[in-house]
């Protein structure tokens, strides 16, 4: 009698489990991205690989396995994302179904990181698809990052894909709009950087799209038409807020789209709120720019004996150049 008791309770809990609405959450970084499933009674090599739109042959040896040995119930699989399953752009075909794949957002992590560690995914995507921007991003909010592309005749979690794909057809707002942040009053379509980062990041410099966001980077250096026309030192000047605090250092720079017309510049430092716009001051040129502070400095041999880092556009306001250069930091 107890054993069928146990057996009653424990077919239950699997028909709970599959009752439950599938939260898929992205495990790895960039080239390693995967999922995890957990095996219930009935499942073999097939019906998952079915379930995630991929071939079991890949599924086996991403986890060290051969399929000559059979899945065991509670056995956990981690399923690769690769480009034949897993998507970070709007197309499908009619017979498939999108699934969002999520990321938990980490204390002090920002939106940045969060690109870069799932295959420089736009940030302006992540914003759209989660329909927040850069100052609704929290530790603990589950973000889209991604779709799992699966077939919707044969995968069991093609019904998570209808209500939460909606993201696709609302339209991105081409007008910008003031809105209230913390710090200052941002155009609402700026593209989103979270808070802080758990850890720190190393910046990349890939080639910027004709509509990369500000906070993207890029290796050539537009004409800093902004800097040759104000005297202002940058958008944010008029929000800079000076609590006496005051530093002298080295700073470095980083390669950025943002700031070359528009004055918007922006700067990494340690132990300092994002959102903080910092005065940055070259006593060789007797300039000053204002910058708001994106994260921590990334953890690079280059970030050795820095300050601040700004970018590029910030530098060429300063009149520094793009090496090491003295500065003076008030904040």
């Amino acid at each position: 009698m107890r054993r069928v008791l146990v057996l009653f309770v424990f077919l239950i809990m699997i028909q709970v489990a599959w009752s439950q609405p599938t939260q898929l959450i992205i495990q790895g970084e960039t080239g390693k991205l995967f999922l995890e499933h957990t095996v219930v009674a009935g499942e073999n090599w097939y019906s998952v690989g079915r379930t995630y739109n991929i071939s079991p042959k890949e599924i086996a040896p991403f986890n060290g396995l051969t399929m000559s040995k059979p899945l065991s119930i509670g056995q956990v699989l981690k399923i690769p994302l690769l480009p034949g399953n897993f998507t970070q752009h709007t197309a499908k075909s009619s017979d498939e179904s999108l699934v969002p794949v999520y990321h938990i957002i980490q204390e002090k992590e920002w939106m940045y990181h969060i690109s870069t560690t799932y295959n420089r995914v736009p940030i302006e995507s992540l914003e759209k698809w989660n329909h927040i921007n850069k100052d609704q991003a929290r530790a603990g909010m589950q973000l889209i990052v991604g779709y799992l592309k699966v077939k919707t005749a044969q995968s069991s979690l093609a019904g998570e894909a209808v209500a939460k794909t909606a993201v696709f057809s609302a339209p991105a707002s081409k007008e910008p709009e003031k809105i209230a942040t913390t710090g200052a009053a941002v155009v609402k379509n700026d593209k989103p950087v979270d808070a802080t980062q758990k850890k720190p990041v190393q910046i990349p410099e890939p080639v910027a799209s004709k509509s990369a966001p500000e906070e993207s980077f890029s290796n050539a250096n537009p004409v800093n038409t902004y800097a040759t026309s104000h005297t202002t030192g940058g958008f944010f000047s008029a929000d800079y807020s000076n609590s006496n605090k005051m530093s002298n250092g080295q700073a470095g720079t980083f390669k950025s789209t943002s700031g070359w017309h528009d004055g918007k510049y922006y700067a990494l430092m340690n132990n300092v709120p994002v959102g903080t716009i910092v005065k940055v001051s070259s006593p060789s040129t007797n300039k000053s720019i204002y910058a708001k502070v994106l994260g921590q400095l990334p953890e690079m041999k280059e970030s050795a004996g820095l300050s601040i880092r700004i970018s590029n556009a910030a530098a060429a306001d300063l009149g520094t150049g793009e090496g090491k250069f003295p500065v003076e930091l008030k904040y």
